[in-house]
């Protein structure tokens, strides 16, 4: 791989080539791409969705929307401060093609804002819901129907992939989706690969998928463009990561890590000595003592705390970025940023007294017990209303509940049912939690 096709300003639908070297520098490319995620609606919904902890009425704890913005404005930092260093290892891009280090910080940031775009109501959990509905209950019988990679994707519903189709998807008036640059496409895609083989290697690009059936063309377009290497055997669709995209993972991986465990110790769900004796290890060469001491209130000592960590982790994640960015280019890496940093230990410390105390905590497996519910009911109820449609035997209830939904189920192609059940999915995983409660409150005949 090269940095001048994995820096492309393409956009799906361009006939002229875009030149760095033209672009306006009051307002980039890739600055776009960041504007277009913010203001979509997609994005918007993200306030109303539950990063792992459920929404407090009392207390504050990050949503989806805020842990998105957190992790761009890490993303920023890490692609401007490896963008300089880049640069500085190869000054034709900026002498000749005029790429400056903050291209880099702008790619990462957009691409981290979009990360969790696709993501179902109740976090992870709501993936997880959607899958089984095929796996194990009344989605089962569409198997037989469907190619076994069309099925997989819906067995395995993800959110990455589905974040693909939102960016990606054209429809009347939007062609193209939102038309993001290449670039930040590729930044993206962390794992950029089918659904099928199931993690084929140990490679981190293989951990899950990145795109779904009815997305391909759209993907091998973006793949071909930046020059990602083929790595899938015969005819299974699996390419190396674009390098930018190691950033927006470790970005990711610095926030959930550091600021779930601050949520989880300003909620009393975790004691503020572990913050000491956990976090103290990553932050011990630049904590001032004199100035911690006179912090009065946990959540100012977390705050400092979780401020020094989160700073200490980008440079590392930078440096281990800049020490195997030849590796990365011939795709011969094959771990996250993070599992390689001398401070490994320390943070898998930390990963695992959250999951003990925050992700298996009672209220987040309440979440998961009502989000499997709703999004069960949710998908039958849908599923049966948009398969009668096409086939032509709409009862009177289905028709009641077309007419609630009032056309916001997008099917690509109504011939197609893979692309019909894809399309429900997709609605579903755009609610807000509170929206799809509301809804499944409805269908159940339950007084709002």
């Amino acid at each position: 791989m090269n940095w001048e096709q994995l820096l492309s300003l393409k956009r799906y639908g361009d006939t002229n080539k875009r030149l760095r070297k033209e672009q306006d520098e009051t307002r980039l490319g890739f600055e776009v791409d960041y504007d277009r995620v913010i203001f979509s609606s997609e994005f918007r919904s993200l306030q109303d969705k539950t990063q792992v902890i459920p929404l407090s009425k009392t207390d504050f704890v990050h949503t989806r929307l805020t842990h998105s913005l957190e992790v761009s404005v890490v993303g920023r930092t890490l692609g401007r401060k490896a963008g300089k260093k880049l640069i500085e290892k190869y000054p034709h891009l900026q002498n000749i093609h005029g790429y400056q280090p903050n291209d880099f910080g702008a790619i990462v940031a957009a691409a981290a804002l979009a990360h969790d775009i696709g993501n179902p109501p109740f976090g992870h959990s709501g993936e997880k819901a959607i899958g089984e509905f095929f796996k194990t209950g009344d989605g089962q019988v569409f198997k037989s129907q469907l190619t076994e990679k069309e099925y997989q994707d819906l067995c395995d519903f993800e959110g990455n992939a589905n974040g693909l189709k939102i960016l990606t998807e054209s429809r009347v008036g939007r062609e193209g989706g939102l038309r993001l640059s290449y670039a930040t496409l590729g930044a993206f895609m962390k794992y950029p690969k089918e659904s099928l083989p199931i993690k084929p290697s140990n490679h981190i690009a293989d951990k899950k998928y990145g795109f779904f059936q009815s997305e391909k063309e759209a993907f091998v377009d973006i793949v071909n463009e930046l020059g990602l290497i083929k790595r899938g055997a015969n005819n299974d669709l699996s390419f190396s990561r674009h390098p930018l995209a190691f950033l927006v993972e470790a970005a990711d991986d610095i926030c959930y890590t550091i600021i779930d465990f601050e949520d989880g110790i300003n909620l009393g769900l975790i004691q503020e000595e572990f913050a000491l004796e956990y976090l103290i290890n990553l932050v011990r060469d630049t904590i001032q003592t004199k100035k911690y001491n006179q912090l009065e209130t946990t959540k100012d000592r977390i705050s400092y705390l979780r401020a020094l960590a989160i700073n200490t982790l980008i440079n590392e994640a930078v440096d281990v970025f800049i020490s195997n960015e030849e590796k990365i280019l011939n795709d011969s890496f094959n771990y996250a940023l993070l599992d390689k940093s001398k401070y490994e230990a320390q943070i898998n410390d930390i990963i695992k007294i959250s999951i003990n105390k925050i992700y298996q905590s009672k209220e987040v497996i309440d979440k998961e017990i009502m989000g499997y519910r709703v999004i069960n009911t949710l998908l039958k109820t849908y599923v049966s209303a948009i398969i009668n449609k096409f086939s032509g035997k709409l009862s009177n209830y289905d028709k009641l509940i077309l007419k609630a939904l009032a056309n916001k189920i997008f099917v690509k192609d109504e011939d197609n049912l893979y692309d019909q059940l894809l399309a429900v999915c997709n609605y579903v995983a755009s609610l807000s939690d509170s929206r799809a409660i509301l809804d499944y409150k409805k269908i159940r005949g339950i007084y709002i």
